[in-house]
């Protein structure tokens, strides 16, 4: 009796081994819902969305109350020139921080733990690993920051008193909602910052040293060249779309928040080359 082993014929049907164990495929929704169970499964995300928040009210509420009560002791020049608007948004400065560090985070706490080669496993493609997370992390921020807007400013102006303004006046409700438009890019920026460097020290690195620390620089240049330099630095682009009135020498508010969604935009392509390019 022959014991020849034979070939598979041409008409037998071969493993798929990109399919999934389970038989279902790899969609986008599902590498969404995967993302998303990440995000809020992880305490830190949860401290630092919270930190956010607190930062955006408390910091906002803090501000009015101390202006309210030293109303008196300003100085003609600076209550003439007040706007109850910023000073109920005040923390959003401080809160753009806290929503940085963890848009980093939750690209480069992946690849310190290996995390990431589980997930590039369950989905290939590497693209959509990138757009579920993004999408995931600017929901949230869009929504936390747009609520603590809301919040601050209404707190901010019952803490003003009579000093205080209404949604209903020129440019309010656009400063109010800017709010969230400003830190959902700023968050689009940071997860680009992670793919792009894969460290976490690295990515909060660059963030703060591009949205806090280069405006600083910047004033130190020739004054010849800082009205070509400093309105299309990301934070000073960006800024106008919280703000009533842009600052003088900015760019005008949707020319500037447009500048600020080209530098998030490039980091996160930049990230999606290194993210197809580079093994994880």
């Amino acid at each position: 009796m022959s014991n020849t082993l034979t070939a598979p014929t041409a008409g037998a049907a071969a493993p798929r081994s990109a399919a999934p164990v389970d038989g279902q495929r790899v969609t986008f929704l599902r590498t969404t819902k995967a993302e998303w169970i990440k995000l809020v499964s992880l305490r830190s995300s949860w401290i630092t969305f919270a930190a956010a928040v607190v930062a955006i009210i408390g910091l906002g509420a803090l501000v009015s109350y101390v202006t309210n009560t030293h109303w008196a002791h300003m100085n003609p020049q600076e209550q003439a020139h007040f706007d109850p608007v910023s000073r109920s948004l005040g923390g959003v400065e401080l809160a753009q921080l806290a929503i940085g560090v963890l848009g980093v985070l939750v690209v480069t706490g992946e690849y310190a733990t290996g995390m990431i080669r589980s997930s590039l496993m369950a989905v290939p493609r590497r693209l959509p690993v990138l757009g579920a997370k993004l999408l995931v992390f600017s929901a949230c921020t869009f929504v936390l920051s747009l609520v603590s807007a809301f919040v601050a400013f209404l707190l901010g102006q019952q803490l003003l008193g009579t000093h205080g303004t209404t949604l209903s006046a020129p440019h309010v409700l656009r400063a109010v909602i800017g709010v969230a438009l400003y830190l959902t890019v700023v968050g689009a920026l940071a997860v680009g910052l992670g793919f792009v460097l894969r460290s976490t020290a690295g990515g909060i690195a660059t963030f703060v040293g591009l949205l806090l620390v280069l405006p600083g620089v910047g004033r130190l240049l020739p004054d010849t060249w800082q009205p070509h330099v400093l309105p299309y630095l990301p934070s000073n682009a960006g800024a106008g779309v919280f703000a009533v009135q842009p600052d003088t020498g900015m760019l005008s508010t949707w020319t500037g928040y447009a500048v600020f969604c080209a530098w998030a935009l490039a980091a996160l392509v930049l990230g999606a080359v290194v993210l197809k390019r580079r093994d994880a």
